[in-house]
């Protein structure tokens, strides 16, 4: 089946076709046709799987005859994340080059300025975080009642993040007799009573099982101490033939923590959560589309829906509190018909979230073993062997000089009211001859050759994989 047999605008399929797609991926063969019949619909699928094209394309189609009025968008998209929001923004702009519809975007962290402007002299699409949607129409600044058509994106990640109360309050402002499309990876019952409620006779499509992981993703699991994340981390970065990356942790510090120690063992990373602003979110993901960086480390506000093309591993640092996170996180990866890898580290505290996670895939994970090695790992020769014993050894000595150096203070501080106060000219010239302690280095600060490891074998390829 080709984009063509679909119905779609001669227009349409030469954007379609200019974007480099020939084929439609299931979900967009399934719901494109009933979307132009004006159906309401309900469409599950796993992230990844084209979801967003199934929606954007009928859409343009619809909305090309028609006219454009102050302050009443005709269509609105409401999408969970700024991130989200500004994706399908990228896709109309892209599959709509052909067609003179107007669109603007309505999202939190930027100013409301140039937002209003645009609804002032009227929009055909509307993409819009709940938030800042709420926001404009309770000062007046837009009118819902000439809306024809609703798309609830990622309806799932809208409950966990609490915004099921003003999707209802939006959706009772909204014109009775309209087009209502909703989506979702899973549909847990509160999902599915919005769906009864606000939706009319709705076609449901399902292109493949709830919570399911994408067939072209390679998953293990390692099981590691918390201390030992961040080497284990390191070793898999430079022996697994990452070429894109983005690492996931459950918090916003760890992100920034673990982004710092990336980047001083020399590694070409940057980070995104919740806590920087738009502006500095963006510049980072556009730093990553371009390459200027290839490991992105990221809290959840990235896990859903954002399409970066040629991610080739998906590392959890931490294994996710919500198991639906796993699904979304790795899904970053292997995406259209791509192959990817992912790795979730494992510590003691987590057996209870990944048993939840294998529970909700009805599958369980691999453990990464040492058949699963990319690269061909020698046997360190004796003068290796020994290195770690010598690091180990100097660094018990320096440990132990410290400790000497305490006692000898703290012997100096009991004796202060006894003894006189020295100069504090002579002092200043005794700890300027103090010689200056060099900082500890790892064995593994310097880069690796690909292809060669030249230090210990790493411990956790030593469990089984059974």
């Amino acid at each position: 089946m080709s984009f063509a047999d679909l119905g779609l605008s001669d227009e349409l399929l030469k954007a379609v076709e200019a974007a480099g797609y020939t084929e439609p991926t299931a979900i967009q063969a399934e719901a494109i046709p009933p979307v132009l019949m004006m159906k309401d619909l309900i469409g599950i699928a796993q992230t990844g799987t084209g979801k967003t094209a199934s929606f954007v394309l009928p859409m343009i189609d619809i909305l090309a005859n028609g006219r454009r009025r102050a302050l009443m968008p005709r269509s609105l998209i409401l999408e969970p994340t700024r991130e989200l929001a500004a994706q399908v923004a990228e896709n109309f702009e892209k599959y709509g080059v052909n067609h003179d519809l107007k669109m603007a975007l309505l999202i939190g962290g930027v100013q409301m300025g140039d937002q209003v402007k645009a609804l002032n002299e009227g929009v055909d699409v509307l993409i819009a975080t709940p938030g800042r949607l709420m926001d404009l129409f309770e000062r007046g600044k837009i009118l819902l009642n000439g809306c024809e058509l609703l798309v609830v994106d990622e309806a799932d990640r809208m409950l966990d993040m609490g915004f099921i109360p003003d999707i209802e309050f939006i959706c009772s402002k909204l014109p009775e007799n309209r087009q209502t499309m909703l989506f979702s990876a899973t549909m847990p019952p509160p999902i599915e009573k919005l769906a009864n409620t606000f939706l009319t006779n709705p076609k449901r499509i399902e292109v493949s099982r709830a919570a399911s992981t994408n067939k072209d993703i390679t998953a293990f699991k390692i099981n590691v101490n918390n201390r030992a994340k961040r080497e284990t981390l390191r070793w898999l970065l430079r022996h697994d033939q990452v070429d894109t990356a983005i690492i996931f942790a459950n918090r916003k510090t760890t992100v920034r923590e673990l982004n710092k120690s990336l980047q001083r063992h020399g590694f070409s990373s940057g980070e995104i959560h919740g806590d920087m602003d738009q502006t500095s979110r963006l510049r980072e993901l556009e730093r990553f589309k371009a390459g200027d960086i290839n490991i992105l480390v990221a809290s959840d506000v990235a896990a859903r829906g954002l399409d970066v093309k040629g991610v080739s591993h998906v590392f959890n640092f931490d294994t996710p509190w919500h198991p639906d996170d796993y699904v979304h996180r790795i899904g970053r990866t292997g995406r259209a018909g791509a192959k990817g890898r992912a790795f979730t580290f494992v510590s003691e505290e987590d057996a209870e979230a990944i048993a939840n996670v294998e529970k909700l895939t009805k599958s369980k994970i691999a453990v990464f073993g040492k058949n699963d090695v990319r690269v061909e790992l020698k046997e360190p020769s004796e003068d290796e062997q020994e290195k770690p014993r010598r690091e180990e050894k100097r660094s018990r000595s320096r440990d132990d000089g410290d400790r000497e150096e305490k006692r000898s203070r703290s012997r100096d501080d009991g004796d202060r009211d006894e003894k006189p106060k020295k100069p504090r000219r002579e002092k200043q010239a005794r700890e300027d001859r103090k010689p200056e302690r060099r900082p500890r280095r790892d064995h593994d600060d310097e880069p690796v050759p690909a292809g060669e490891w030249n230090g210990p074998r790493p411990g956790f390829l030593d469990v089984s994989a059974t």
